[in-house]
């Protein structure tokens, strides 16, 4: 099993269990691997934990409730997603929400993307503040609303050579590969990672034509450099596009789907 799949299958696993007391160590094991196999992937690529995921995923889904069902008791909606009291529930929510349950249903309305959170910021991210970026928790409720549009796939060509300058030049690599996405993507457009050096751009758009345009746009930019000590380093990507065009969203299919586009764009 790739990264990719791997990733897809605990997503999908947690996302059918969410409202269920589900642990690391569960979803590992739903996923046959190891719980230090899985949390180093999933930290790598989501830049969070799987604890830290299933309390946002939660959070968001329960978020979306209070604002759509508003006869629903607070203590109802705590008790769907595995909360026992009202206290335990209170802190998850303003831990992801930095307000009471009460107080958001009081004051929020319903948006397209929900939430809309923004994961912090680390050094070498400068590039990125200028772009609107999506929580993982969130990703699922956007890929729904945006069920018709079109992914572009890419994947750094021959990153090992780099890695063996150094890891770090990897590194700049893969930062490297994003700000290129950043750039080229619609300003609606939303880059999220999908493995080491595996990336995904969700497009607002339902025209292939715009698709194909982005995919050229990216492969224009292949043999430019990026400075590294010194050295400028050529850096290449694969790039293609596809549609999911199934009827349930599942993340594995949805995974499956973006892996095939990759792996085309490499024949």
């Amino acid at each position: 099993m790739n990264n990719m799949e791997l990733l897809a299958n605990a997503l999908e696993y947690m996302e059918e269990n969410i409202g269920e007391d589900i642990k690391t160590e569960d979803v590992a094991e739903a996923c046959y691997c190891s719980k230090s196999t899985l949390e180093k992937l999933f930290k790598c690529i989501n830049n969070i934990t799987i604890r830290e995921y299933l309390i946002r995923r939660r959070m968001t889904k329960a978020a979306r409730m209070i604002v759509e069902r508003p006869q629903t008791g607070l203590l109802e909606i705590a008790l769907y997603f595995g909360y026992s009291a009202n206290e335990s529930f209170t802190r998850a929510f303003k831990q992801v929400w930095n307000c009471k349950p009460s107080e958001f249903r009081s004051k929020t309305r319903f948006s397209e993307l929900f939430p809309k959170l923004e994961r912090p910021l680390e050094d070498g991210d400068q590039y990125m503040r200028e772009r609107r970026h999506v929580d993982i928790s969130g990703l699922y409720d956007l890929f729904i609303s945006r069920r018709d549009c079109y992914f572009v796939c890419c994947d750094i060509k021959s990153l090992m050579p780099i890695n063996e300058i150094s890891r770090k030049a990897g590194d700049m690599a893969i930062l490297e590969a994003l700000r290129r996405l950043n750039e080229t993507a619609g300003e609606g457009d939303v880059v999220f990672r999908i493995g080491g050096d595996e990336f995904a751009v969700l497009t607002e758009s339902t025209k292939e034509s715009y698709a194909k345009e982005l995919v050229g746009r990216i492969k224009q930019l292949n043999e430019q450099t990026f400075a590294f000590e010194g050295k400028e380093i050529p850096l290449s990507m694969h790039a293609g596009y596809t549609r999911f065009e199934k009827g349930i969203l599942r993340y594995n299919e949805l995974f499956t789907e973006l892996h095939t586009a990759l792996k085309e764009s490499k024949e």
